[in-house]
């Protein structure tokens, strides 16, 4: 996966996808056992917008995959905040599997959810921790400090987002949060609390968002922790 080049693009199917990404043919099944998970658990649980079920493979996989190019090689944990359908968490846990070194926590507080991110991990032939709490419960915060990269996709505002991070992060955690057209005016708010260094790269799924990748999260106040 180039990290290169952000060009918009189409992927109409799972073929599009492999010639996108460079995906093999084992990942490639993976996704598509995924994908044939998700499907079926949709008609019961509303686990993306039924209007973008039809587009799948583009405002779902497509978009996660993006996220993943841009994370440090090879990471030993990733922790995945309000997974939900799976995005981009279990996205990132079926891309990284070749390499076996990312351990990938998914963070879902709907019992349902996490249910079918259970089914659809053993579907696709991964595994991941699946945490069935919400992000800002201290107890989910034990022995996940120190993470390498935090993603959240479609959740909240970066000022909240950051707030739930922050107890996730160590000095090297990259945090890689897709965000709309607002980014800009997220991040000044996200600044009267955090202190950050921020890129912000554009989709290449969708021309108005942009991806934050945020390095050196912490507290404003020297010293301080968020409220």
């Amino acid at each position: 996966m180039n990290k290169g080049g952000r060009i918009q693009l189409k992927v109409s199917s799972s073929a599009d996808f492999e010639a996108r990404f460079g995906v093999s043919r084992e990942t490639l099944a993976r996704l598509e056992a995924y994908a044939a998970e998700l499907e079926r658990w949709q008609k019961t649980v509303n686990l993306v917008a039924p209007s973008t079920l039809p587009d799948l493979w583009h405002r779902h996989f497509a978009d996660s995959a993006q996220i993943v190019a841009l994370a440090p090689q090879n990471p030993s944990r990733w922790i995945d905040i309000g997974s939900g359908g799976g995005f981009p968490g279990l996205i990132a846990a079926i891309l990284l599997a070749p390499s076996g070194q990312t351990r990938v926590t998914l963070i879902e507080s709907d019992s349902r959810k996490a249910s079918f991110l259970r089914a659809a991990a053993r579907a696709a032939g991964v595994t991941v921790d699946i945490l069935v709490e919400r992000a800002e419960v201290a107890a989910t915060r034990a022995n996940l400090k120190g993470a390498d990269v935090i993603s959240a996709r479609a959740l909240a505002p970066l000022p909240r987002l950051l707030d739930w991070a922050f107890p996730f992060s160590g000095p090297s955690t990259v945090l890689l949060l897709p965000k709309g057209r607002d980014v800009n005016a997220e991040v000044q708010d996200a600044e009267k609390k955090w202190k950050f260094d921020v890129e912000l790269v554009p989709s290449v799924t969708e021309s108005d968002a942009r991806i934050a990748v945020i390095r050196n999260l912490a507290p404003r106040v020297e010293g301080g922790t968020p409220d």
